[in-house]
């Protein structure tokens, strides 16, 4: 047990860190990133992993920066690193120097991830767009000087409108750094502030060729734009993300010739026909005046000019006879209101009411006195009628004719001779007076003699 060799924690981290850092030389590994996290330091911490198992792994800032796409959550790539022991957790994780997609380019997705994000953003939708000047008078390029690009567009101008003044910015197409110079000579274009119409193109390529037109900061140079941008990148089957930005796109650097300057004939010719339009407007609107001015010289009230003062008399003459009729109908309105007052005045004279309503009053109170005689001759009879029935139904008036009423001491009525027992008091009630006796004998049948 002397022997024992004790390792501190940090020489075994140590240990552990050489042996597999020799085993494991730098190597590619396919997985799915997950956990994906990028804080402020600029570095991605992520897990790859697949079915069975996962992996940690770092990204540091300088070799994200190399990576044409953006990592993501659920991306399946191929990865390019070495192992690494990081001592502080006692963890070994993967440092990655390359990745890319698996099955995908990775500029292919770079491109999709920065299209979904721009389209999200609004900056695809055709309301922003704003259309060319229709004659522009100063072009501005933003190209390779010595490309195919200008030169096919520099001859389709001259031989579409010669004397156009274009202005080259040179920039770079392709390469480290193109995008930038192509951002940068659009924002110089637009700070001179005279130019109308802008044109950022090249030839054909590669998708590697291309990419500068697909970075964001060229994107976002074309939308900060003030003056129309037409994107003409590669031919017409290339799709770049200038193209989507771009107030217009155009197929090839020959076309955006065409769509931006018109040619010189057709506009001659189109001003020939304006002149020749114009001219019979004019024509026609002096041969409508003519016709108008001859038919002022054949009215009559230039021919008779006395005309209209007599017309004046006759309206004169009718109003007044109008005015006339009007003031004799007012008075006779008026006579009759007059009548209608007076009429309703006198009714209203107070000797006329009181004695109007004297007759009333004494109608009326024979009409009270008779209804209360007939009301109170028919109280009366239905007063006699009513005693004679309370009379006939009284118990009294049965009493009178011979009946008498028994009753138990609990005032009971005794209606049947099982009520009682021999030697039970009872009460008889007669017409006039009471007897107290005492039963004898019970029958339940009368058995005297019926007399």
């Amino acid at each position: 047990m002397n022997d024992r060799q004790v390792y501190t924690v940090s020489q075994l981290t140590a240990r552990l860190r050489e042996v597999l850092e020799q085993q494991f030389p730098p190597f590619w590994v396919e997985g799915e990133i997950s956990n994906l996290r990028v804080p402020a330091s600029g570095h991605a911490y992520f897990t790859l992993k697949d079915d069975q198992a996962q992996i940690r792994a770092v990204l540091f800032r300088n070799r994200l920066r190399r990576i044409r796409f953006e990592p993501e959550d659920g991306l399946h790539v191929i990865a390019f690193g070495s192992l690494e022991v990081y001592p502080p957790r006692g963890e070994y994780q993967m440092v990655v120097e390359l990745m890319e997609p698996k099955g995908v380019g990775a500029l292919q997705v770079a491109f999709e991830q920065l299209k979904a994000r721009l389209q999200g953003e609004g900056l695809f939708d055709p309301g922003r767009k704003r259309p060319l000047p229709r004659f522009p008078r100063k072009i501005g390029i933003v190209t390779s000087p010595t490309g195919a690009a200008i030169r096919d567009m520099l001859r389709v101008i001259g031989r579409r409108f010669r004397d156009l003044h274009i202005l080259l910015r040179p920039a770079r197409v392709q390469g480290d750094g193109a995008a930038l110079e192509i951002a940068e000579g659009i924002a110089d274009l637009n700070r001179l502030g005279d130019v109308d119409v802008i044109i950022v193109g090249r030839g054909g390529g590669s998708l590697e060729d291309l990419w500068a037109f697909n970075e964001e900061v060229v994107a976002r140079a074309i939308v900060a734009s003030k003056v129309p941008v037409i994107s003409a990148v590669g031919h017409e089957v290339d799709f770049t993300i200038a193209d989507f930005v771009a107030d217009l796109r155009a197929p090839t650097p020959s076309a955006a010739a065409e769509l931006v300057v018109r040619e010189k004939e057709a506009v001659v010719e189109g001003v020939r026909d304006l002149r020749h339009r114009l001219a019979r407007a004019l024509q026609r609107r002096l041969e409508a005046h003519r016709e108008r001015l001859r038919w002022l010289l054949e009215r009559r009230v230039l021919t008779d000019p006395a005309r209209p003062l007599r017309d004046a008399h006759r309206r004169l003459d009718e109003l007044e006879f109008r005015l006339r009729n009007g003031l004799d109908r007012s008075r006779r309105h008026v006579r009759h209101r007059l009548a209608l007052t007076t009429q309703r005045l006198h009714s209203s004279n107070p000797a006329v009411r009181i004695a109007s309503g004297r007759g009333l009053l004494g109608r009326l109170q024979g009409r009270l006195d008779a209804g209360a005689r007939r009301a109170l001759d028919r109280s009366q009879h239905r007063f006699r009628v009513l005693a004679g029935k309370l009379d006939g139904l009284s118990p009294l008036a049965v009493l009178g004719r011979g009946y008498s009423v028994t009753r138990t001491p609990s005032g009971e009525i005794v209606r049947s001779a099982r009520q009682v027992a021999p030697r039970d008091p009872v009460s008889v009630l007669l017409h006039e007076g009471t007897l107290e006796c005492t039963v004898v004998e019970a029958k339940e049948r009368d058995e005297r003699p019926q007399v």
